[in-house]
């Protein structure tokens, strides 16, 4: 199953990545914005902001539980963005692998492959030079590490992770992804009332701080404050989660990014299942559908 997920990935990034090395005539986008020559170059009339980007370009992190588990999962998600003019799906994996006795653990992202269509408006204020508005493209990776500070102790469950963020998407033209590194880093707490056979409600919080690479000449990055807040509830082999969650840059250019987020899943023995609803309330203007199939395995000692 695992050759056969990676032999389908290499072919869509293939098929991709050839369709990226078409070329068309921009003197449409050059008349539009009234580009001159002298005038700065393209890509820096891109605004590198949440509000200005694809869905997955610089999407607010998955919320943090102040724990870890203790399987190494991988994950196979499908997901729609519904939005007007900028309708899209796309497909993600994602690899988690705690070691040391569920103490640390590496995690590995990424969107594999994007379809995308968007409106002549959207296009227009995006400044992309796409001009059918229509293509595909592989998203970025994403490293982190985890590691638990606090577990099952008066002290609530904390938990600590720092991420990376390559530059490796595509469709930079399309201003789908931005083709610039970034970090996070952030502390997760929560605290469990009552027990899974029963009835087990866990809070949890996570603030931290989202740093992104941008194209302006006088300030090079952005920095926000990350932040969220939710609840699950746990019973036999249920979970059902909601939470608040985004992130605050200083720019003000609709780099604020807010959404409300609604999960259920379901865990088997060796699989499990999770269906989540994302509804965008600022900046992150989508409602998001995304199924997940998860295999579980046991952990690294």
């Amino acid at each position: 199953m695992v050759r056969k997920i990676a032999f389908l990935t290499f072919c869509l990034i293939g098929f991709t990545v050839s369709s990226q090395n078409k070329k068309s005539d921009s003197s449409w986008w050059n008349e539009l914005h009234g580009w001159e020559p002298g005038d700065p170059a393209w890509p820096t009339w891109l605004i590198i902001s949440p509000g200005y980007f694809g869905p997955n370009a610089l999407p607010v992190p998955d919320l943090k539980r102040g724990i870890m588990g203790d399987k190494t999962e991988m994950t196979l998600s499908f997901a729609n963005h519904f939005h007007p003019g900028d309708p899209t799906q796309d497909v993600s994996g994602r690899i988690f692998l705690p070691f040391a006795q569920s103490k640390i653990a590496v995690e590995i992202y990424g969107v594999m492959l994007e379809r995308f269509s968007f409106s002549e408006e959207i296009r227009n204020e995006r400044f992309a030079l796409i001009e059918d508005g229509r293509g595909y493209a592989v998203g970025d990776l994403y490293f982190s590490t985890l590691i638990q500070v606090s577990k099952n102790r008066r002290f609530p469950n904390t938990l600590f992770r720092f991420a990376t963020k390559t530059a490796s998407g595509t469709q930079l033209r399309g201003a789908r992804f931005t083709d610039t590194p970034g970090y996070f880093f952030d502390l997760s707490f929560s605290k469990d009332y009552g027990n899974s056979a029963t009835g087990l409600f866990r809070p949890f919080a996570m603030a931290g701080l989202y740093v992104w690479q941008t194209n302006e000449e006088k300030h090079f990055q952005n920095d926000a404050f990350l932040y969220g807040l939710g609840a699950d509830y746990l019973i036999d082999s249920w979970t059902f989660s909601a939470s608040w969650a985004g992130y605050s840059g200083y720019k003000k250019n609709r780099d604020n990014p807010m959404q409300l987020n609604f999960e259920l899943r379901r865990d088997l023995q060796k699989l499990a299942f999770k269906v989540k609803y994302t509804h965008g309330l600022r900046y992150w203007e989508y409602k998001t559908l995304r199924l997940s199939l998860i295999w579980k395995m046991k952990a690294i000692e």
